[in-house]
C-alpha cells in the first residue's frame, strides 16, 4: 500500500470485524496514521492478539478493544453505550464485520443471521453512534460487495423464510448495504457526517473459508489469484482517511473510484422501504 500521507491524529476510529482480514489491515493502517483505533471483535482471544499486533506494528498504544456479537441487537446496544461512555467524539465508523452462513439460522432475537449481521448491525450501530459523530466532520464506511448485483430485497420476506440460499441471502444483504448507504446519506444531507460504501474485491481472507462447502472449495482453488487483505483494505482506508473524498456521500466505490451500483441498488423507493422496515425491527432511525 502506498500514498498513505493522511494525518489522522486526534481522530477516533471504530473498525468492526477487526480481528482479521481487511478489518485488521484497516485498523493497522489507521493506527500508523496516528488515529486512535477502536477494534470491535467477537472473540476475545483473537481480538487481543490483533490489538497487540497493531500496537507493535504501528508503534501506537492508542489501540483499544471492545467485544460484541454484532448479530445480536442487545449486544450492539451494549457496545454503543460502552463506546459513548468512553468516547465523547467518534470520527470514523467502518462497518466491516460480516459473514456468509452454510445454512439458514436465526439469531437470539429471531432474525435470519445473514440479514442480522450483514445489514441490521450496520443500520443499528451507525444510528446509535450518530449522536457522537454529528458535531464534527465524520465518516461512516460500509463494506458492501459486487455480489449485490445478484441480490434482491423482498420487503415482505426480509427474513428469507421462502427460498433461502447461502449466496442469495448474502447477495441480498450486500444490496441492503448499498440501499442503506444511499438512504442514510440522503437523510444526513447538510450534516457533517458522510456515508459511503465499497466493494473491496475478492479477498483471500478467513471470510471465504467460513461459508458453504462449495464456496470454500472455490476459494481454495482461486486463492493464488485472490487479492491480499492489504489490497482489499485499500479502498476502505482511502474512504476513512483521504482528503480526496471529503464531503462525498452516498456513493459506491470500487478501487477508490466512484462506480454506479446495480439498478436495484439505485432504487430510492426500495431504499426508503428498507429503512422503514429496519427502523421498525430495531426501534431506532
Amino acid at each position: 500500500m502506498t500514498g498513505r500521507d493522511s494525518n489522522m491524529s486526534g481522530r477516533y476510529c471504530v473498525v468492526t470485524g477487526a480481528s482479521s482480514g481487511i478489518g485488521q489491515v484497516t485498523a493497522l493502517e489507521l493506527a500508523k496514521m496516528g488515529a486512535y483505533v477502536i477494534l470491535v471483535c467477537r472473540d476475545k482471544a483473537r481480538g487481543e492478539l490483533a490489538r497487540e499486533m497493531i500496537r507493535r506494528e504501528s508503534g501506537s498504544n492508542s489501540v483499544d478493544l471492545f467485544l460484541a456479537d454484532l448479530s445480536s441487537q442487545a449486544s450492539i446496544w451494549k457496545l454503543a453505550a460502552e463506546l459513548k461512555g468512553r468516547f465523547p467524539r467518534l470520527h470514523v465508523l467502518v462497518n466491516n464485520a460480516g459473514a456468509i452462513f452454510p445454512e439458514r439460522r436465526l439469531n437470539a432475537e429471531g432474525l435470519e443471521m445473514t440479514f442480522a449481521l450483514n445489514h441490521i448491525a450496520y443500520f443499528l450501530l451507525s444510528n446509535l453512534l450518530l449522536d457522537v459523530m454529528k458535531d464534527s466532520p465524520s465518516r461512516i464506511i460500509n463494506v458492501a460487495s459486487r455480489a449485490h448485483v445478484r441480490g434482491k430485497i423482498n420487503l415482505e420476506d426480509l427474513q428469507a423464510e421462502r427460498g433461502w440460499s447461502p449466496m442469495g441471502s448474502y447477495a441480498a444483504s450486500k444490496l441492503a448495504n448499498i440501499l442503506f448507504t444511499r438512504e442514510f446519506a440522503r437523510r444526513l444531507r447538510g450534516s457533517k457526517v458522510t456515508v459511503n460504501c465499497l466493494h473491496p474485491g475478492v479477498v483471500a481472507s478467513r471470510f471465504g473459508s467460513s461459508g458453504p462447502v462449495g464456496m470454500r472449495l472455490v476459494y481454495k482453488l482461486l486463492r493464488p489469484i485472490l487479492l491480499s487483505n492489504e489490497r482489499g483494505a485499500d479502498t476502505v482506508i482511502h474512504l476513512a482517511s483521504s482528503p480526496e473524498v471529503e464531503g462525498v456521500s452516498g456513493e459506491y466505490f470500487v478501487g477508490r473510484i466512484e462506480k454506479a451500483p446495480s439498478r436495484r441498488a439505485r432504487n430510492g423507493e426500495a431504499a426508503s422501504g428498507l429503512w422503514k422496515a429496519s427502523a421498525a425491527i430495531t426501534r431506532v432511525g
